[in-house]
C-alpha cells in the first residue's frame, strides 16, 4: 500500500519560512518523480514544483521561483519543499504526489497523492 504523508505546514507571518516534508512508503521511491501541488479555497489545484528521480532537475511555477526549493532524499524516501519569503497568496493546502512518468506540471501525470498539509500565511 502506497502512502505519502505530508508534514510541516502551519501558520506563519508574511516573509516567514516553512519546510514541508513528504514521507513515502510502499513504493520504490527512486523510481518516481515527485511534485508539490497546492489548492487554495475556491480555486483549482495548481502546480508548485517538481523534481526528477535523481534530484538533478527541478521545476517551479513562476510565482515561487527564487523563494521555494524542492529537494529529495532517496535514502529517506522523502521529498521536501523549503518555502521562504512566504506571501499571503501562498496560503493553501499543499499536496505531494508521485509520478512514474517523470517530473511534470500536469497533475494527471501523478499516480499517488498525499492527504495534504495546510499552509496559512498572514499579512
Amino acid at each position: 500500500q502506497v502512502q505519502l504523508v505530508e508534514s510541516g505546514g502551519g501558520l506563519v507571518q508574511a516573509g516567514g519560512s516553512l519546510r514541508l516534508s513528504c514521507a513515502a512508503s510502499g513504493l520504490i521511491f527512486s523510481n518516481y518523480a515527485m511534485g508539490w501541488f497546492r489548492q487554495a479555497p475556491g480555486k483549482e489545484r495548481e502546480f508548485v514544483a517538481a523534481i526528477n528521480r535523481s534530484g538533478g532537475s527541478t521545476y517551479y511555477r513562476d510565482s515561487v521561483k527564487g523563494r521555494f526549493t524542492i529537494s529529495r532524499d532517496n535514502a529517506r524516501n522523502t521529498v521536501y519543499l523549503q518555502m521562504n519569503s512566504l506571501k499571503p497568496e501562498d496560503t493553501a493546502v499543499y499536496n505531494c504526489a508521485a509520478s512514474p512518468l517523470g517530473s511534470s506540471a500536469y497533475s494527471g501525470s501523478y499516480r499517488y497523492w498525499g492527504q495534504g498539509t495546510q499552509v496559512a500565511v498572514s499579512s
